[in-house]
């Protein structure tokens, strides 16, 4: 990612990328009747053209803004949001927005984010910063317990920016390595029962990272702690939350539930790195029957919650093939089904600032049936019901 740099004292900075991505989607087959049946392969070509700005008039004030405009055109009359259950609404935290569909026209749309739009002001005591920013916590590497406000799901390719929240934001240090991070989210319309709130203290405790915080969000309380050290030469994490729903909505409502994310990372030599991470979805069904039933549940609608099972296995590894040429491959696993959401890829950086990019997101497991054709499937595994997503992509960055 090419960020817009730092700036002094009077400088004003700017920058960009050009991202495009070429998609072909593969929904699942259902067995009705003993026959596989389903919708035919879709194709989506989409692009991201990103503008960022920052100017700092003095040492002590920063402003930051960045504008993208996407345009999307579809083989078919298709919705690709709703080929994944459950998935979280990344802009729900924003008290007012431009409209997401700058202009559409058939299978053609041109869409458009105001993703950031913040000022900073930097006091003796505390950094204050008001506006449209990214918010995000989270040591784990799979799936963040603590990151509830607007996430990125397992399969999201495009996940360099974090989403712009509006929020108002301090950052108050705390001794030399520690700090206090609070701050208020505004949700839709600035009502209270869509916004979030948050205090955060992290400090580092005999070569351990370690930070505490409680999140109010959309009227659920979220308690929750984060930890990252080094174990001889891996680096280990232990990521947990504890969310009582409708705890802060008056007549109460919703499920309890606890989330965690546990492991460990390693370099296994000098172009090769892997990670292995636990996770615990307490919000889950325990087995394929009841997942269908928990979309519906608080979890999934204001907890950024998205996978429907319970226990899961994600591990991970990188290979600098040289130094033009990555491979990636992880693996979402529930173990109970058991399924599988494997996503190999791989990336070739072809000239300076520019990556042409291909891979996958495969799921494997058993197929969802149904009595016949016009019956609704039933799930028998989590990720054999997802649908297969090959793309290749091409980005620049100025």
């Amino acid at each position: 990612m090419a960020s817009v740099p730092p700036t002094s004292g009077g400088d004003f900075a700017w920058g960009g990328s050009v991202r495009s991505y070429l998609y072909v989607f593969d929904p699942a087959a259902v067995r009705a009747g003993g026959t596989a049946v389903g919708p035919s392969p879709e194709a989506v070509a989409t692009g991201r053209v990103r503008l960022e700005a920052a100017w700092s008039p003095d040492a002590r004030v920063r402003l930051e803004g960045a504008y993208d405009l996407a345009p999307r055109f579809e083989s078919g009359g298709f919705a690709g949001g709703s080929l994944l259950p459950g998935r979280p609404d990344p802009l729900a935290y924003r008290a007012f927005d431009l409209d997401p569909a700058a202009a559409a026209s058939g299978r053609f749309t041109l869409g458009q984010n105001l993703d950031r739009a913040s000022v900073r002001w930097r006091f003796p005591a505390a950094d204050l910063t008001f506006g449209r920013q990214a918010v995000a916590w989270g040591s784990a590497r799979g799936v963040n317990p603590t990151d509830v406000l607007a996430p990125f799901a397992f399969e999201v390719l495009d996940a360099e920016d974090r989403i712009g929240i509006d929020a108002v934001r301090a950052r108050i240090p705390a001794g030399l390595l520690g700090e206090i991070d609070a701050g208020y989210v505004f949700g839709r319309d600035l009502e209270f029962r869509n916004s979030a709130f948050f205090l955060r203290a992290a400090s580092n405790v005999r070569r351990t990272d370690l930070s505490v915080m409680v999140v109010g969000f959309r009227e659920n309380l979220l308690l929750g702690f984060d930890l990252a050290r080094s174990i001889g030469g891996a680096g280990y994490w232990l990521e947990a939350a504890a969310v009582a729903g409708g705890a802060l909505g008056g007549g109460g409502g919703g499920r309890d539930y606890v989330r965690a994310s546990t492991g460990l990372d390693y370099n296994l030599s000098g172009s090769l790195y892997g990670f292995v991470e636990y996770h615990y979805n307490g919000a889950g069904a325990a087995g394929a029957p009841g997942y269908a039933g928990r979309l519906a549940e608080t979890a999934y609608r204001e907890g950024a919650v998205y996978l429907a099972g319970r226990h899961y296995c994600i591990p991970g590894a990188l290979y600098q093939y040289s130094p033009l040429v990555s491979l990636t491959v992880q693996a979402l696993v529930n173990v109970t089904d058991p399924s599988v959401f494997l996503a190999p890829r791989a990336e070739y950086n072809i000239a300076p600032d520019v990556y042409l990019g291909a891979g996958a997101f495969v799921g494997i497991g058993r197929s969802p049936v149904a009595k016949d054709p016009a019956s609704p499937p039933v799930l028998r595994s989590e990720f054999g019901g997802y649908p297969g997503i090959y793309f290749a992509s091409l980005r620049t960055y100025f």
